[in-house]
């Protein structure tokens, strides 16, 4: 299948979305935002590459920060942190830059402010990168690598036919749930207490009790 261009969602999306279809419904349907101490560290570790006019060149590789990228096939559409380009003397899965002579294997690197995850939300992340990639270059890329600005080290991640399935079945029902405009119920898990859209999306009911309390009871002694 392939989306046209007024289905395109965002790609930095299908992480919230592996993480909980109702935070990105919240964040891409609903429109809502809140900020906590988590994603205000990962903007200021993302500042350090997404300028777009940023290009490095690190002994044998270049380094090109903030890449535009889209995918039909998957349906989204977004930039990279970083794309490496790594020389080769064989144009087989390569490209070329028209300020670097030869051909270049482009390998994604993917910032996260944290360390690696017990699930795949970073890998699906940097697998929906690879991917467009792929689609806009006609080339082929086996691997990718993800950087954890608290371990400060970053992880190879393979592109096996795994990761390739989940990334494609994520996105796809991303485009199911955004065209019904319909989020997805809330289900209390421990994860929510890391999400700054907790309190938006599962209101404290103690305090909404409490507060519900004191309106009935000083609205009953100002009208007895």
């Amino acid at each position: 299948m392939k989306y046209e261009e007024d289905e395109m969602l965002m790609l930095s999306g299908i992480q919230h979305f592996v993480y909980c279809p109702r935070q990105w419904a919240l964040i891409h349907i609903e429109q809502v935002w809140e900020e906590n101490r988590f994603t205000a560290e990962g903007q200021i570790l993302h500042k350090q590459a997404d300028d777009p006019f940023y290009r490095q060149k690190n002994g044998d590789f270049v380094s090109l920060r903030s890449v535009s990228i889209a995918s039909k096939a998957l349906g989204l559409y977004g930039f990279t942190d970083v794309v490496e380009l790594h020389p080769s003397d064989n144009p087989n899965n390569c490209i070329t830059h028209p300020s670097y002579p030869g051909y270049w294997k482009p390998y994604p690197v993917e910032y996260k402010r944290g360390h690696s995850k017990p699930d795949e939300r970073d890998a699906v992340q940097l697998a929906a990168q690879v991917i467009c990639l792929e689609e806009m270059h006609n080339i082929k890329i086996d691997h990718a690598f993800l950087f954890y600005g608290e371990t400060r080290r970053r992880e190879e991640i393979m592109m096996d036919e795994s990761l390739r399935f989940s990334t494609q079945e994520y996105a796809d029902e991303m485009h199911k749930i955004y065209s019904s405009g319909i989020v997805p119920k809330a289900t209390k898990s421990r994860k929510c207490s890391n999400c700054s859209l907790c309190d938006i999306c599962l209101p404290d009911t103690k305090n909404k009790l409490m507060v519900t309390n004191y309106l009935k009871k000083n609205l009953y002694e100002e009208t007895s």
